[in-house]
């Protein structure tokens, strides 16, 4: 059978949107059935991409088709002898790493977002034709994406607009596309094809250092799962990475692909021409790209069991995410300061401040990360201003429990077993070769996970991996850092008086945000959306609300006025120290070797 054919345009840049079409050579004899993803991988979060389809029509032969809407997200056209064509038109203004967003700029969309899949023929090979928006205006404009090109007549040429080609309508979908006139630069990492693509203005960026310690990072990381091929996951199913970054002033997101990644930063995170320090922004993105880079092993192959097909028109849940999310989280700090981007002092402090993090939310003694996976669709993707004290996060939580299963592992057996062997052993059982054509693509199961700590550590560390991801108790860190010469103490609150609550600024006023679980300010019967008024008498104005709160200690009264809605409330407020518990992190001079076998140094 011939190829799925897919062609996308942007029509009309100011208006967003673009103009795509599907042609199907073999529809179905009763009628060939459509419909449009409504999540994509990697976000966790029903996201209906089909109502951004402004108008869908259908042809056979150049005489209209009927064409009739079954869901929120899928068509089924009459049935036809010949080739089948749907066109329709796609608005895209969501500037995200998730969907698709079109102005005179740029273009950017991922596949699931704005490409209709044939139902029955998902398996089929796809080609693509990438149009240029039509006007002088556009003629600088390129393509940067992880597809590869289509041979011959209309194949498109490296970061030319023309044809591309896919195996299969999963991997249409996990190469987004960015065009315009965007900065590059490339670097190889043991020998892989590796481009770096930036759009948005960014005076002075420093390229050549983003390139070099980027292919520190992803060699770490190469090695870390192939140290005696040092071959790139993605050269099963491509031949190149591309990391592509939409800049503005404080963005912030990634988004994985199986040979590239979506990012967001903010422009002054980047670095600039003639600058050596490495600032705290510039380590933040590393550590956003190391972390995407991560997930091409982590999820993009080594996958749980549920997502072994996709099913991207409802909820898939798995508890796994803690796996796929928080050892990703864990790795892409650590695999900074092995690659020698961060200090081990730098290292620590970013450890500490995950921890300590953890421990601010309360939802931490009331949701395990098993439960807080399986409900990302409905709590982690949808948090409100109760989060903290009814949720915990996969991804930082997650992170810590695998510290410490790779702290226990390593100081049981003297070092010589650790989670890396764990990843090696989940990479080659589970996704090396996953992408490969005629590999029996399967995913990992909870069970299977559990056995494979045991057997590849040589441990038993069932009820320790048990008590980690589905308890709530407190982690014992401290005692697990202890043999690494890394000290953990506990610290005071900074202030002897607080409100535990969390506030932004908003037209003069101070907004609370969301209100603690245990503090004084939910004592009190503050609510979040409430507006603080005053505090004994004094105006809390933006800013302010610190130096304010400095003049009292714990067990201190006051008056606080509030504006709920449009009614003022006087409230009793007796105030309280922070109840979280805080550590400070330090790495001391024991211990060395532990340590420096654990970080790389």
């Amino acid at each position: 059978m011939k190829p799925i054919h897919y062609a996308i345009a942007p029509l009309q840049p100011e208006a967003h949107l673009f103009a795509v079409t599907v042609t199907v050579d073999a529809p179905h004899p009763a009628g060939q059935q459509f419909y449009l993803p409504a999540w994509i991988p990697g976000s966790y979060m029903i996201r209906d991409f089909a109502r951004n389809i402004v108008r869908i029509r259908a042809q056979a032969g150049g005489k209209p088709v009927a064409l009739t809407k079954l869901d929120k997200q899928s068509w089924q056209a009459a049935p036809v002898d010949g080739p089948l064509t749907l066109s329709y038109e796609v608005y895209a203004w969501d500037l995200s790493v998730r969907a698709a967003h079109l102005d005179a700029t740029h273009g950017f969309f991922n596949g699931s977002s704005v490409f209709l899949c044939a139902e029955g023929q998902a398996d089929l090979p796809c080609t693509v034709d990438i149009h240029a928006p039509a006007g002088e205006a556009y003629a600088g404009w390129r393509v940067a994406t992880a597809m590869r090109e289509a041979p011959g007549r209309g194949g498109a040429k490296r970061y030319g607009f023309g044809r591309y080609q896919v195996a299969d309508y999963d991997e249409l979908v996990d190469h987004p596309v960015e065009m315009g006139n965007f900065t590059m630069g490339s670097f190889r990492a043991c020998g892989a094809q590796h481009d770096v693509v930036f759009t948005g203005r960014v005076p002075q960026l420093d390229l050549e250092r983003v390139c070099r310690d980027l292919k520190q990072i992803c060699e770490a990381q190469i090695r870390l799962f192939e140290p005696e091929t040092e071959a790139a996951p993605f050269l099963d199913s491509n031949h190149r990475y591309v990391f592509m970054t939409m800049v503005t002033t404080d963005g912030y997101g990634g988004l994985e692909h199986r040979a590239s990644t979506a990012l967001m930063c903010a422009r002054a995170d980047l670095p600039a021409r003639g600058k050596q320090e490495a600032t705290e922004g510039y380590r933040t993105f590393l550590g956003l790209c190391s972390h995407e880079y991560f997930h091409t092993w982590n999820v993009k192959r080594i996958k749980p069991a549920a997502f072994v097909p996709y099913r991207l028109r409802e909820e898939t849940y798995t508890p796994l995410l803690w796996l796929f999310e928080g050892f990703t989280s864990y790795y892409d700090d650590l695999m900074l300061v092995r690659s020698g981007r961060i200090t081990e002092k730098q290292y620590v402090e970013l450890l500490a401040k995950t921890w300590n993090g953890v421990l601010r939310g309360n939802g931490r003694t009331k949701q395990s990360v098993a439960d807080s996976s399986f409900d990302a669709w409905t709590k982690y993707y949808r948090q409100d201003e109760n989060a903290p004290n009814s949720i915990v996060s996969y991804y930082t939580k997650g992170s810590l429990v695998a510290l410490a299963l790779d702290l226990t592992i390593r100081t049981k057996t003297r070092n010589r077993r650790s989670l890396d062997d764990i990843m090696r052993a989940l990479w080659r059982r589970y996704g090396s070769g996953f992408y490969a054509p005629g590999a029996q693509q399967r995913g990992v199961t909870e069970a299977e996970v559990h056995a494979l700590f045991d057997e590849v550590s040589g441990l038993r560390l069932g009820a320790l991996l048990r008590s980690l991801t589905e308890g709530t108790g407190e982690m014992q860190l401290a005692a697990l850092l202890k043999p690494f010469g890394i000290k953990a103490v506990p610290t005071k609150p900074e202030r002897n008086a607080a409100l535990g609550i969390k506030t932004k600024t908003e037209d003069g006023w101070v907004r609370v945000t969301q209100v603690l679980d245990g503090g004084a300010a939910q004592a009190a019967g503050i609510s979040a959306g409430d507006l603080l008024a005053a505090v004994d008498g004094l105006r809390v104005a933006p800013g302010q609300l610190d130096k304010l709160l400095a003049r009292y200690r714990d067990g201190d009264s006051a008056e606080c006025h509030v504006f709920r809605r449009d009614e003022l409330h006087v409230l009793p407020l007796t105030f309280a120290r922070e109840p979280a518990a805080q550590y400070t992190v330090t790495a001391e001079g024991g211990r060395q070797a532990m340590r420096a076998r654990w970080l790389g140094l």
